[in-house]
């Protein structure tokens, strides 16, 4: 358990650090611990670092770990793919923010879910970056439009974008991604479009944290570097070979 505590401590340095470089001041920079299957006692572990924003994939485990997790204050993301199907579940634990809202379908019957218990909910518009098939989010090129239709929906306030960085030992075929996201945001940004603010950028995981704040992330989701690797494939995480319905 110790171990979990000095890894988030690792990765904080190498926030301050890369920060430090490039000129930008760390408290811009939120770290979320990625818990997929990690267990509430870990996760407890974790809380006493001062870490309290936590990501998970899977609303399964947002479940199995919402009792034992209320002892301890603490803020909970949603940042796997989520289906039409579970909203209903997703809305039950308290989440503060959907990071992963991608398209027009998905947004409208959250909208409606809302309004039937007078909410509104945080959320994040993920998008594609990486051009590949096998992820799930919006094309660049539909985002601006898909921002602008999700806007005219009440209880969702957007706050800003998501995306994963293609998995690639080149630099710059990731950081060509997180560019990719950061323009959007400028572009969406001069439009001044109502209920819209946004102002995070999520992206960045263990591999890649500090290309992201380089060009702009204000969240970075880190797990394997804080609790380990995992013995599951991408697809229990991200869905990846499921219907993106």
């Amino acid at each position: 358990m110790h171990s979990i505590l000095q890894q988030i401590q690792n990765i904080q340095n190498r926030i301050h650090k890369c920060c430090e470089k490039i000129g930008r001041n760390p408290a811009e920079v939120r770290l979320l611990l990625a818990t997929k299957t990690v267990t509430a006692e870990r996760i407890l572990t974790a809380f006493e670092s001062g870490v309290t924003l936590i990501g998970e994939n899977k609303i399964q485990e947002l479940k199995e770990k919402y009792d034992a997790l209320k002892i301890h204050p603490h803020t909970h993301h949603f940042i796997g793919h989520l289906q039409s199907n579970k909203i209903k579940d997703i809305l039950k634990y308290d989440v503060a923010c959907i990071q992963s809202i991608d398209r027009l379908e998905l947004a409208e019957k959250l909208h409606q879910r809302l309004l039937a218990t007078n909410r509104s909910i945080d959320i994040l518009i993920q998008v594609n970056t990486s051009n590949e098939v096998s992820k799930f989010g919006v094309e660049p090129s539909k985002t601006i439009e898909l921002v602008e239709q999700i806007a005219t929906l009440s209880t969702l306030k957007i706050k800003g974008l998501m995306t994963i960085g293609i998995f690639s030992g080149e630099d710059e075929k990731v950081r060509a991604c997180f560019k990719t996201l950061k323009n959007l945001q400028q572009q969406i940004q001069v439009r001044s479009i109502p209920n819209v603010e946004m102002k995070e950028l999520s992206m960045g995981m263990s591999g890649d944290l500090e290309i992201a704040i380089e060009e702009g992330a204000t969240i970075i989701r880190v797990g394997t570097a804080i609790f380990g690797q995992r013995n599951y494939p991408d697809s229990y995480y991200w869905n990846e070979t499921s219907s993106k319905k």
